[in-house]
């Protein structure tokens, strides 16, 4: 044989590795599927260098050789609570992107493995790193066709995306090429916690807790502020494979930080869930006593002014003033300043009796008859106690109650009247004193949560939000989403609202 033969020959031979197979040998063994754990090699077994060539040829050979064409996506659902379906425990789950299942570990003994095996499926990321790796091999994968997978998992947004979204806020498409728009989206009702939803639903469009969650993925804070987070960015997200979310994992925390007090499977007050909701997310985010001391304060806290005088035995001729409920000045009256987070507006109690002709019309009362209430004159008699009430300091973002529940030895009844209210521009100025009586008075509806039924226990709740971007407003009941006209959202019988400040 010629030598220049001899040596092409030689070069079209594949070359041997330190330990005796060739390179091409050692990327088809890592490329198939081991049958048993003893098939492939431990870490432990595994010299460094041919972990780093073995995962280098691995890499080289393409999507393909990684399996990453076994991916499918329509199996994936990130929204549950991120536990092995195995062992049940929360520590070092991988979810198999294959078939969307959880499982723990991804050692020759763990389950993530053995799923591997007898499943025939090898792709794998880890819930928390994020870093995706192929089993049972046991090498990482960094390909950018998965980035779509780990933005799904922990969506995250950069501070111009979320500037814009008061000014931009397109509709997107997911898996099956249905429109949803980000930020008003549904969530489902697994059982009976329309209650949550309607509150996640309003307070994901109080701008500065959206642009604080959208922005901050660390893992600071408590649990429940950190699954509530992720639940915001969740509903956010402009790329997500299906256009609705399950709020599963931020109900099972609001389980266990409440002791069961409010669970998803018996319906509760949603006023009563957004006290204790505010109360539980000013500490876990390090809030004290301290005014101001965290973002809920920040956001939602004011200051009322108080007034107490005790109630004498009325003599006759003074029924005008019982009636009135006004304050004796000769006598002492006693005032303190207390903050509050939501303000209850008192409904008047509906006519008893109503002629034929009218028996089937609903009452009605302007919003700003319930606002008396913080005129800083009427009083509001509480046993042998009169009170009244003067506004000292407005939150950005102010609260509403409107009581419409009465509880008596029996039963709870509910209180159908219509509160009349327009959308924008309410002006409090009246309400208040100090400082803030001389500037920025003005608000503006961002939410608005009805309820339909005869308790608060029983019947559905669904809520209004307000998208700026497009200057549309939307009715959300579960996974119900629709659009619905200004004029239509005073008719509900509104129960909780949220209105902005707007600041010159």
């Amino acid at each position: 044989m010629a030598p220049t033969q001899k040596r092409k020959l030689e070069a079209d031979e594949p070359t041997a590795g330190p330990d005796g197979e060739s390179h091409i040998d050692a990327a088809k063994r890592i490329d198939q599927p081991a049958d048993n754990a003893q098939d492939s090699d431990s870490d432990s077994d595994i010299s460094p260098v041919r972990k780093k060539r073995a995962t280098a040829n691995a890499v080289e050979a393409g999507p393909k050789g990684l399996f990453l064409d076994t991916i499918n996506r329509y199996m994936l659902d990130f929204d549950f609570e991120k536990l092995c379906s195995v062992s049940l425990s929360n520590l070092n789950v991988y979810a198999c992107l294959v078939c969307g299942k959880y499982f723990q570990g991804r050692g020759k003994s763990s389950h993530a493995y053995f799923h591997s095996l007898h499943e025939d499926h090898h792709v794998f990321i880890n819930l928390h790193t994020l870093k995706a790796y192929i089993l049972p091999d046991g090498y990482e994968v960094t390909d950018s066709s998965m980035n779509d997978i780990k933005h799904v998992l922990n969506p995250t947004f950069t501070p111009d995306q979320v500037a814009l979204l008061n000014k931009s806020n397109p509709y997107a498409y997911d898996l099956n090429n249905k429109r949803y728009l980000p930020g008003f989206v549904g969530l489902n009702n697994i059982k009976a916690n329309d209650y949550v939803n309607v509150v996640v639903q309003s307070l994901i469009h109080v701008q500065p807790l959206r642009d604080y969650f959208l922005t901050d993925t660390s893992d600071s804070g408590s649990e429940l502020v950190k699954r509530f987070g992720m639940l915001l960015r969740k509903i956010w997200n402009p790329r997500a494979f299906k256009g609705q979310v399950s709020p599963h994992e931020f109900l099972q925390e609001i389980s266990n930080a409440s002791q069961k007090k409010y669970r998803l499977s018996q319906q509760s007050d949603p006023i009563d869930l957004l006290r204790w909701l505010f109360n539980a997310m000013h500490t876990g985010m390090g809030g004290k006593k301290k005014a101001g001391s965290s973002l809920i304060h920040q956001t939602f806290q004011g200051e009322v002014r108080i007034d107490e005088q005790t109630i004498l035995v009325r003599e006759s001729g003074q029924g005008e003033d019982a009636a009135r409920k006004l304050f004796d000045d000769a006598r002492e009256i006693t005032s303190r300043r207390t903050p509050f987070m939501i303000l209850t507006l008192d409904v008047p109690p509906p006519p008893l009796f109503q002629d034929e002709i009218e028996k089937n019309i609903i009452p009605q009362v302007p919003l700003s008859t319930l606002l008396r209430k913080y005129d800083g004159v009427t009083g509001q008699e509480d046993g042998n106690v009169l009170r009244r009430y003067k506004i000292t300091k407005l939150p950005r973002y102010l609260v509403f109650h409107i009581k419409r529940f009465t509880k008596n030895n029996w039963s709870t009844e509910k209180n159908p009247t219509i509160v009349n209210f327009p959308i924008r521009d309410i002006d409090l100025s009246e309400f208040v004193e100090g400082p803030d009586a001389l500037r920025d008075t003005r608000y503006d509806l961002v939410a608005n949560i009805c309820h339909e039924g005869l308790s608060a226990t029983s019947g559905s709740y669904r809520v209004h939000v307000h998208d700026r971007a497009k200057d549309q407003w939307f009715q959300i009941q579960d996974l119900f989403v629709e659009e619905v006209m200004p004029q239509m959202i005073f008719l509900s019988e509104s129960y909780i609202q949220i209105w902005e400040r707007k600041f010159s």
